[in-house]
């Protein structure tokens, strides 16, 4: 049998499933809580400013449905087992940066985790409450920027989660972040990072959809984003202003191991012991033989540059 014929039955095999003892705590939805949590997105998330305006009635929906199911799916059957794999997340006390409405932090909640959740957005805050109330879990719920978690150090936690939340901040902002997180957690603590575009990948499939575009310097990428294949991102962005340039930098830049060891230690002391991808012995599949020799091609560039650092977005856990 040819190899890509073994690649394609083994792709179809491939069926993300939370373990047994995790999906048992898996909390249902009325109908009518659908229908009630389905108004507060809308009204809380979808609706706002131009969001609306800017997408079809179908992005619509299916924005929607993302909201309400798919990120949820997501989440359950494949990030809780990821770090419950860890640690196990029943009494885990974690601080989640980035918890948006709440969908990861319902799907952590559930398996017993203590959570603190904070967020820039109100609006997704409001959702994340009504989610959370809906479901009968309890988790805090902050209004708080990530280089302000340091108004936590006093409490311990297992975990400090930065969820597709990285790329959104500035480097600067990276850097004080991460940094007070990492003198916050304890010997043994961890620190997650989850659904960050790794600026060392040849391609960006989260912001401009263009190869080579997060090598790219700010301002060069900023005028470069007219030849983007994105509506609603290639035509914004011409005439240089604060105001504009801070706009595009919070539309998603990748991050990759710089800012770590900046923040942190030095690349060959910080002990990453697991990414998604390895956890899920996905490469091949995921990436297919030209990701895999990509991969291969940055780590023989630097010895000791652990794998979860290579890959297309950073889904790692690092142990101080």
């Amino acid at each position: 049998m040819k190899m890509k014929d073994t690649i394609k039955r083994t792709a179809k095999k491939l069926f993300y499933s939370a373990p047994k003892e995790l999906r048992a705590n898996f909390m249902g939805f009325e109908d009518s809580q659908l229908t009630q949590l389905s108004k507060s997105i809308e009204s809380n998330y979808l609706d706002r400013g131009e969001t609306k305006k800017k997408l079809s009635q179908w992005e619509y929906e299916q924005a929607l449905h993302g909201q309400l199911f798919e990120r949820l799916d997501y989440n359950r059957n494949r990030i809780v087992p990821w770090l419950n794999s860890i640690k196990n997340l029943k009494g885990s006390r974690i601080l989640e940066i980035g918890c948006g409405t709440g969908i990861s932090t319902l799907a952590l909640a559930e398996q017993g985790a203590l959570v603190t959740g904070i967020d820039v957005d109100q609006g997704a805050l409001n959702v994340a409450k009504d989610r959370l109330e809906m479901a009968g879990l309890k988790a805090d719920i902050v209004f708080a920027n990530g280089s302000e978690i340091d108004k936590f150090k006093e409490q311990p936690f297992d975990f400090i989660i930065y969820y597709a939340v990285l790329e959104h901040m500035t480097v600067p902002e990276r850097i004080e972040s991460l940094s007070k997180a990492w003198a916050m957690l304890p010997e043994n603590g961890l620190l997650a990072i989850i659904e960050t575009p790794n600026r060392l990948w040849y391609y960006d499939s989260h912001t401009a959809a263009m190869p080579f575009y997060d090598w790219l310097p700010d301002e060069l990428a900023y005028y470069y984003s007219k030849f983007s294949p994105r509506k609603n991102f290639n035509d914004q962005y011409r005439t240089v202003t604060d105001g504009d340039m801070m706009k595009f930098l919070r539309w998603g830049r990748g991050a990759s191991y710089h800012e770590f060891e900046i923040a942190m230690d030095k690349l060959n002391k910080l002990k990453v012991i697991s990414s998604l991808t390895q956890f899920e012995k996905s490469a091949l599949i995921k990436y297919g033989f030209k990701g895999v020799k990509y991969i291969k091609f940055l780590r023989s560039l630097k010895k000791d540059l652990p794998k979860g650092f290579c890959y297309p977005y950073l889904d790692i856990i690092i142990q101080k």
